[in-house]
């Protein structure tokens, strides 16, 4: 709001009439406008220079604020998720304490949640691939919820040094009410895969922000992958910040009744010759299935030569269950070779399921083979045959539980 106009003032018209549909928003934004862009959107490592959501705001309107809100205070005690590695714990660097870089290099929060969980995190958790390494076997860091009553704040920095090459792997179990950073850099001539999986229990409450930087002539690939947990909201920030920076983001979800799955995805084309590819699916099953996905995608004004798509499907197959999707594209500068973005939302395909029948195939099994066609695009893209087969099984068995005829 600018200096000396009050928020009465700013709610009021040219004539002195006040309108109660500008009296309700945010005082910067009576005068100029909400928010609406998501490079615009304020950052801060205060949480109270963000104020607590209402679901009114832009980036919280989709979200069910009331049961997210116990990730808006500081967890107290946080002893709410313990960490372990599967594998590849030689990989991890001394705790990174606020101030201590690469902590913060990259990382900068874009809402009350994130902010949080910067604060309660005393120390970072630091993976590093060393400089010009190959790594043979991801680097697996088990993340276990405790209880659904207790909370955790965490902030964990993945680091890929220039020319080297891997993947770690994030896997979510158990219960709790879970904020969590991931802060990712990606050096020079690196190719980091980062895979984020959700297998929480029912009732537990997730939030986190990934947010990656890719340097120059380096490819970074990311996954979503989530099946549990009461509320889970994991949004990724990526910018493609050197000259040949590649970035892939994928997400695959599976909502059942009273679950809520949400990833706000943002590509930012900073460097020239920049290319991105975004694809997210879901089905969801279930009167109260909720899933929202919204895509933005910004090419800036340096970033010549750009190739950007993006695309977010989505599969229902019970009535009532919900998909919002909202892709949104600015470009600012004319120089590219292609940019495009696309959604779809929609039920089984009547001519597929009749094809199928009409060759012996019972309504059950071929409803079966359609959603594991739809969603196992996902899985395969996934360079580790074991997970890519357990995110099959989980598939199987969600179809199993849910699609009847």
């Amino acid at each position: 709001m600018a200096t000396g106009t009050t928020a009465p003032e700013a709610a009021q018209d040219q004539h002195g009439h006040m309108d109660p549909a500008r009296a309700l928003v945010e005082p910067q934004d009576a005068v100029n406008g909400p928010v609406q862009t998501r490079s615009e959107r304020p950052r801060s490592f205060d949480p109270d220079e963000f104020g607590t959501p209402t679901g009114r705001e832009v980036n919280w309107k989709h979200t069910p604020v009331s049961r997210i809100a116990p990730l808006f205070t500081q967890a107290t005690d946080n002893d709410g998720v313990s960490y372990s590695f599967s594998s590849g714990a030689e990989f991890q660097s001394a705790g990174l304490a606020i101030g201590d870089a690469p902590r913060g290099e990259f990382f900068v929060p874009e809402d009350l949640i994130g902010a949080v969980a910067w604060n309660g995190s005393a120390e970072a958790l630091h993976i590093k691939l060393p400089r010009e390494a190959e790594l043979a076997e991801p680097i697996v860091l088990d993340i276990t919820g405790k209880g659904a009553d207790l909370r955790a704040d965490g902030h964990i920095v993945i680091e890929a040094e220039t020319m080297s090459k891997g993947t770690v792997v994030l896997h979510h179990t158990g219960s709790a009410q879970y904020a969590q950073n991931v802060e990712i850099i990606a050096r020079d001539g690196s190719d980091l895969t980062v895979i984020s999986v959700q297998r929480w229990d029912d009732d537990a409450i997730h939030a986190s922000a990934h947010q990656a930087r890719v340097d120059r002539d380096a490819t970074f690939t990311h996954f979503v992958v989530t099946f549990g947990g009461s509320v889970v909201r994991v949004n990724p920030n990526l910018e493609l910040s050197g000259e040949g920076a590649d970035g892939r983001l994928f997400g695959l979800s599976y909502a059942d009744a009273g679950q809520h799955f949400e990833s706000q995805v943002y590509m930012f084309h900073k460097g020239a010759q920049t290319t991105g590819d975004v694809l997210y699916k879901g089905a969801l099953q279930g009167e109260t299935a909720r899933s929202v996905w919204i895509g933005d995608v910004l090419i800036g004004e340096g970033a010549t030569g750009t190739d950007s798509y993006e695309a977010n499907r989505n599969l229902l197959l019970t009535t009532g269950a919900r998909a919002d999707s909202i892709p949104n594209l600015e470009i600012k500068t004319g120089d590219i070779k292609g940019a495009g973005h696309a959604s779809a939302t929609g039920r089984f395909d009547d001519e597929q399921l009749f094809y199928l029948r009409s060759r012996g195939i019972s309504e059950v099994e071929a409803r079966r083979v359609i959603v594991l066609g739809f969603l196992t695009e996902i899985p395969q893209r996934i360079q580790i045959e074991e997970l890519q087969q357990a995110l099959i099984a989980d598939i199987e068995r969600e179809i199993a539980e849910g699609v009847t005829p």
